[in-house]
């Protein structure tokens, strides 16, 4: 591999990176998305790390970490804590290394993907399950080290897990065949960004680097107004792979005077993108992993006619959360809609709905209503799934017309838990 050496200090460890790493990782695909291009009229390429064996490109940050550590640190054995795609690089980095390891995951942990740490790891690692949230996982974790002067391998707030990341950028400027225009890339905590960063900002400064968060979760953002990391009371879990609610202070660092912008991504439309991939391109990916193809829409006029890259981040996505994407992404588009409807209690009172209510094309997609004995009106949970979201209006108005609205749920919190 031909070094730059122009910058040997900043790149010099990325370069170290990629040797070790050579016969490790695979060399990712940086495969052109026809469909995508001819939408956008622009050349629009995928970085595939969705295609790692461990199916994200977290295995090059945990490996080269515990590659140059000493024999007497490994020997203490490595601790990390993660929700997912970071455990599976450290088992698998753990299983090659022949290195003891003990992965903590929140209890909600869906069980593919601890099947898959187990499988990565074997016998080389432990999995201990704590608390509800990645951060109570990782205060576990921590504990755990204190306690046994184990080695703790941060997710992403670390300088060889960064270096290791960055790894994926030397690959994306020698597969391009021309100057990279935009380059959209995925943030949680800000591992992978801040490795493009310092390749992109050294090798290809003129490259627009667009970080991508989703908008329940969007710590870099918050960060970068306030310049400097900014812990977020509260954020949504859905973005599993990118739902931080603290950047690394080494990762800002890097991103703060490189990025040329942050965007965010509702969960609706993550869900749109991610149904989409898989329909028209075969192409499965986790929700952080639909991010920066997600985003394209936000930028349609900027990357017209240019040279775009779209790093997919990861594709560990539990077929179990299909149900809940699907109902997201309808949701998001206005194709689905939910309310309270007050029922007479008398025979016909349904047919009326239907007759008076629905439009041609309406369809009830869920209904829940229980009977009560002693009160002339009931309510209903009722889904309605429309053919285009013009509907909606002459929809309301006849529920309202007719005396049947109660509430419109659409924008509940608690309406997933109701369906899923």
């Amino acid at each position: 591999m031909m070094k730059e050496e122009t910058y040997p200090s900043v790149l010099d460890n990325v370069y170290k990176a990629a040797d070790r790493l050579k016969n490790v990782v695979l060399r990712t695909p940086l495969a052109i998305n026809h469909n995508l291009s001819g939408i956008y009229d622009a050349k629009i390429s995928f970085k595939r790390e969705d295609l790692q064996q461990v199916r994200s490109y977290k295995i090059r940050g945990a490996y080269n970490k515990m590659a140059v550590m000493s024999s007497e640190d490994l020997a203490k054995g490595v601790v990390c804590a993660s929700a997912g795609n970071h455990a599976q690089g450290v088992a698998f980095a753990c299983n090659v290394m022949k290195v003891k390891g003990t992965i903590f995951m929140p209890l909600p942990t869906p069980g593919q993907k601890l099947e898959q740490v187990k499988m990565f790891g074997g016998s080389f690692i432990d999995i201990v399950l704590h608390g509800d949230t990645f951060d109570e996982a990782k205060d576990a974790a921590l504990e755990f080290c204190r306690e046994l002067q184990g080695i703790f391998i941060h997710p992403f707030d670390d300088q060889d897990i960064i270096d290791g990341q960055a790894t994926a950028a030397l690959e994306i400027l020698e597969q391009s065949d021309e100057p990279v225009d935009y380059l959209f890339v995925p943030i949680g905590g800000g591992g992978l960004a801040a490795g493009v960063c310092s390749v992109f900002g050294k090798l290809s400064p003129k490259t627009k680097i667009i970080g991508v968060e989703p908008s329940a979760a969007a710590s870099m953002k918050k960060a970068l107004e306030h310049g400097k990391p900014v812990l977020l009371e509260k954020i949504s879990r859905f973005v599993d792979g990118a739902a931080v609610q603290k950047v690394g202070e080494l990762n800002f660092e890097h991103c703060k005077n490189i990025l040329y912008d942050m965007a965010v991504v509702d969960e609706g439309m993550v869900c749109e993108t991610i149904l989409s991939l898989y329909n028209k391109d075969a192409v499965v990916v986790e929700p952080a992993g639909a991010l920066s193809v997600a985003v394209l829409k936000k930028y349609k006029d900027q990357i017209k006619g240019k040279n775009v890259v779209c790093i997919i981040s990861g594709s560990n996505n539990d077929i179990t959360r299909m149900e809940e994407i699907k109902e997201k992404a309808l949701l998001y588009a206005g194709l689905k809609h939910y309310f309270l409807v007050r029922f007479a209690q008398r025979p016909g009172a349904l047919k009326n709905f239907v007759l008076n209510v629905l439009g041609p094309n309406d369809d009830i997609t869920f209904f829940e209503y229980t009977q009560k004995n002693a009160k002339e009106k009931g309510i209903a949970v009722v889904g309605i799934g429309l053919k285009q979201n013009e509907d909606f209006a002459p929809l309301l108005n006849n529920m309202k017309k007719y005396d049947f609205f109660v509430n419109y749920l659409n924008n509940d919190p608690s309406l997933m838990n109701l369906l899923i």
